[in-house]
């Protein structure tokens, strides 16, 4: 008896909205000579720990999701990954200021100014 072992594709860590991907694409747009994609980490800082940071990148890292973008490709640093899985990344603009917005299921908490969070 011959047994099959059956794959299947694994979701993105985060979904990014049409917004979000027009964003990358507008980046990538101006990006410095040598910049392979964009890539969203989480460094400490902030009063409640962790923040979002989103930053061009010259080369892939072995452990970084690389997501596959209209726009090019997008990197979620492998550090990163578990405190950002099922989130979704938007691009939000009004009158006063222009963003990143994230919605993150596996934030606990964030500080009163929104600048970080807490796993």
């Amino acid at each position: 008896m011959s047994t099959t072992t059956k794959t299947r594709a694994r979701p993105a860590a985060l979904t990014l909205t049409p917004a979000a991907e027009a964003r990358i694409a507008a980046l990538m747009a101006k990006a410095p000579e040598g910049t392979i994609g964009v890539k969203l980490s989480t460094p400490r800082r902030g009063c409640s720990g962790l923040a979002y940071s989103v930053d061009y990148v010259s080369e892939e890292k072995p452990f970084d999701e690389k997501i596959e973008t209209p726009a090019g490709a997008f990197y979620v640093d492998g550090a990163s990954i578990l405190y950002l899985i099922g989130s979704r990344m938007d691009w939000v603009e009004d009158d006063f200021a222009a963003g990143f917005v994230f919605e993150n299921p596996n934030a606990k908490g964030s500080c009163g100014c929104g600048e970080s969070f807490t796993v």
